[in-house]
């Protein structure tokens, strides 16, 4: 069943508007929701732990900056805006023990509350507002007097106006301009867990690595197998979002669809669904999420060194060299960086 999908005419900023909001954390998200709101006509304060580097950051953004405690204290909705792995602890320590009754706890993601790594009190509402994109393209649409579409959820046992404080922070930052979507916890984190691990990241790299080395191993140049496998991608995919697949392969050769509606399924195929399902249920038990917290705890061994092996791999190199050569595309030294809003 279709989702119902929510615009201004429904959702409006009027129910936050004589509350303050606290976010907590000023990184990728954080920020694009403090400023976004900020300027829709919000009390907004900020949260962050003493020595942060994000405190000098939101001052000159002109936001009020006191210590996480504080700054949940003061605030009636609190959105939560550090990394998964982070918010259990800081939710423990900083946050629960100055909850109180009628306060919201508000995420940009369900993984802590899904799965159990935080548990609200009684009295206290949890929702969801997950826009669908990155936060500098959250901030710089509602610049533009545009919108990133967002994902809502209220939490079983929430209050009766919690829907509407979701829908009036998810308005704040823009998301009534394009839609907003109501979902669960549970289905947001499940099929965002699935399509990172599966398709985006996990399917998407561990395919052009082994089309990269498949043909390198036939004796074509890696370059060439760059090309074909990496550096194209982005135009069939772009292809994709504009137009979905079927106007991908509208805009491709005759060739180029004969081919992908016959070959195709002959590598994504039985075996790779089989796979997928395997993967989706590991993530539906909580098994995922229990090797991920593990993984953590230990100081993440596995995680660095499956990223480092990664590293290595002969399409870096080849990627790097061919890269230099075409002036179009923006240069970014990713490894090492720290984001802006940290």
């Amino acid at each position: 069943m279709p989702a119902k999908v929510y615009t201004q005419k429904e959702a409006k900023v009027t129910p936050i508007k004589k509350k303050t909001l606290a976010v907590i954390g000023y990184g990728s998200q954080g920020h694009a929701h403090a400023l976004n709101l900020k300027e829709s006509g919000c009390k907004v304060i900020i949260g962050l732990y003493k020595g942060s580097k994000s405190i000098r950051v939101a001052k000159r953004h002109g936001f009020e900056v006191m210590e996480v405690a504080e700054a949940v204290t003061k605030a009636e909705v609190i959105m939560i805006g550090v990394p998964d792995m982070k918010q259990a602890e800081v939710y423990e320590n900083e946050i629960k023990p100055n909850l109180s009754k009628g306060k919201t706890l508000l995420f940009t993601h369900g993984f802590a509350i899904h799965f159990g790594l935080i548990k609200a009190p009684r009295g206290v509402s949890v929702i969801m507002v997950a826009p669908k994109g990155p936060g500098h393209i959250v901030r710089s649409q509602y610049k533009e007097g545009k919108g990133v579409p967002a994902l809502i959820a209220v939490n079983k046992g929430s209050s009766k106006d919690s829907k509407k404080i979701a829908l009036a922070w998810a308005a704040g930052v823009g998301a009534a301009r394009s839609g907003i979507l109501e979902t669960s916890f549970k289905e947001e984190t499940e099929t965002d867990l699935f399509g990172e691990q599966a398709v985006l990241c996990g399917g998407a790299s561990a395919l052009v690595e082994a089309g990269f080395e498949t043909l390198v191993e036939a004796g074509y140049a890696p370059e060439m197998a760059y090309f074909e496998c990496l550096h194209e991608l982005k135009l069939i995919v772009d292809l994709m979002i504009e137009s979905g697949i079927a106007g991908m392969r509208f805009s491709v050769s005759e060739t180029a669809k004969y081919g992908d509606v016959t070959r195709g399924p002959r590598v994504i195929n039985g075996n790779v669904k089989r796979s997928m399902k395997s993967i989706l249920k590991e993530i539906q038990s909580g098994k995922f999420a229990k090797e991920w917290v593990k993984e953590y705890q230990n100081g993440l061994p596995n995680y660095n060194k499956l990223l480092e092996d990664g590293e290595k791999h002969p399409i870096e190199e080849t990627g790097q060299r061919l890269r230099s050569l075409m002036p179009w595309i923006p240069k970014k030294n990713i490894k090492g960086a720290q984001a802006s809003y940290s």
